[in-house]
Formats: C-alpha cells, sequence, structure tokens
C-alpha cells in the first residue's frame, strides 16, 4: 500500500486524463470546474447515444444519480457496462439513496450490473445499501445508527468494492483496510454540490492511479479536504467560499499537511 497525494496530484496533472461524468443538473458546472481545477478534463455527455464511445476514451468514469430519469439510468448502465469490460475506474455517487424507493432501486442496480470501483456517499446513503437503517431527508443524511469506520469496512465487503463514506472524519475501506481522512473544513456543508465534488475528485485521482483504488480514493479526500482549508481561509461565508475553492484547487500543493491514516 502507498498513500503518497503529493505524487498522485503531480501525476494527475502531468497526465491530465479525461473524465466522463453523467452527473446531475445541480452540480454539472461545479464538477466540471473541479475537475479542470485539480488539473483533469471533464466531459458531461450523458444522451445514451453517444455514452459508450465517449467512456471509451476517458481514464475514469462517475456516476451520480442526482437528478434522475429513465433515459439517464439507461445511459449509466450502458457506460458503465462500456467501461466494466474496459477496466476504467468508476465512481458511483448514491446521491439520496434511501429517500424514495426509486433511488435505492436505481443505485443497486446499478452496483449489480455495473463493476463500480468505488462508492462515495453520506452514510445516510451507504446505510442504505448496505441494509442498516438510516434517515435520509431529500439528498441529505440525517441519521444513521453506524459508527462510519465500519460502516465503510462493511460496505467494502458486501458490496465488493472500495466504500468512501464521508462526513466530519471521511472513512475509506475495501472491507479489509480501512483509512480516515480529517481534512476538511464545515463551510464544505454550507455549499450545495461539494459531496459530488469530492466524487469527481475521487475518479480524477482514480484515472491517475487505478491499481491501487482504496489509496487513490482516501488521497483524493485528503486533497479536497485540504484545499477546503486553504479556501476557508479566504472566505467570510458560503458564497466566497464557494469561489476560493476552485482557487484552492487549482493552486493546490500537498505537503505534508494530509491528515490521512
Amino acid at each position: 500500500m502507498t498513500v503518497s497525494p503529493g505524487q498522485t496530484l503531480r501525476t494527475l496533472r502531468a497526465r491530465k486524463p479525461l473524465v466522463h461524468q453523467i452527473t446531475n443538473y445541480v452540480v454539472m458546472n461545479e464538477t466540471a470546474n473541479a475537475t479542470l481545477a485539480i488539473g483533469a478534463l471533464p466531459v458531461m455527455a450523458h444522451a445514451r447515444e453517444e455514452v459508450e464511445e465517449m467512456v471509451a476514451l476517458a481514464g475514469a468514469l462517475v456516476l451520480n444519480i442526482g437528478t434522475l430519469s429513465p433515459a439517464w439510468v439507461e445511459a449509466m448502465l450502458i457506460a458503465g457496462r462500456a467501461a466494466s469490460e474496459r477496466g476504467i475506474p468508476i465512481v458511483l455517487d448514491p446521491v439520496g439513496a434511501g429517500a424514495t424507493s426509486y433511488r435505492t432501486e436505481t443505485a443497486r442496480r446499478i452496483l449489480a450490473e455495473v463493476d463500480v470501483t468505488v462508492l462515495r456517499g453520506n452514510a445516510g446513503e451507504v446505510a442504505t445499501l448496505v441494509g442498516v437503517e438510516a434517515e435520509v431527508r431529500g439528498v441529505e443524511s440525517i441519521a444513521t445508527g453506524s459508527v462510519p469506520a465500519e460502516l465503510a469496512a462493511a460496505a467494502g465487503r458486501s458490496l465488493r468494492c472500495v466504500a468512501a463514506v464521508t462526513g466530519p472524519v471521511d472513512h475509506v475501506s475495501d472491507g479489509t483496510r480501512t483509512l480516515a481522512v480529517a481534512n476538511g473544513h464545515e463551510l464544505l456543508a454550507a455549499v450545495t454540490g461539494t459531496g459530488c465534488m469530492s466524487s469527481t475528485l475521487t475518479a480524477c485521482f482514480l484515472a491517475a492511479k487505478p491499481d491501487e483504488p482504496l489509496e487513490a480514493a482516501a488521497e483524493a479526500l485528503a486533497a479536497f479536504g485540504v484545499a477546503a482549508e486553504d479556501a476557508a481561509r479566504e472566505a467570510k461565508g458560503p458564497g466566497s467560499f464557494h469561489v476560493a475553492l476552485y482557487d484552492a484547487l487549482a493552486n493546490l500543493q500537498l505537503d505534508g499537511r494530509e491528515k490521512l491514516g
């Protein structure tokens, strides 16, 4: 196991991988800008007629179920199967799983039909997908009875992927090994789409380090957390924090401030 966020970030910026994102209307602009700021290239293609061809060009794929429709679910499955066949890393963000049966069933269908590399969600979403009681209101996790580290490990084992459970402290597990990431800032919870951004950055790091998904996922969350800390020092509130976050990602230098272990 090699955890080296700085090296992975340098590799990412040198390679500038294309990251294909089938994501929600609310965050398309935010996640595209975050992708560019960290040093990768975004494409937000979702038409079923082109996703298979597009994903073949990508270094990683993000499937985000935040604003679902049947056509988008079909596109996600087509792209996901194509990426699976080619060994392209896939990040699933099960936004709001547990809030409605449609969201929950869609997330479970993707997990069943696609080789998801990393499941990145909040505690309520991940708990729902592993059968643990949780309260999800809208797309926000309200409460879950599980310890986040144990939840991440249980999800990694039962879903056979890397599970990244984000919160005040993030926990990333493949079911055997679990890493904790304590970087971040409370203003992340005051801006819509920061969870989706963390999924996008996870995909960016996976594109640079596809053979070590546990480490890449933890490194991505550490990098995002350090950027949030930098942005918070410049911000006066959620609005200026949102702007400063892009600058912080673009100027990010990982110099040992990562609270990862």
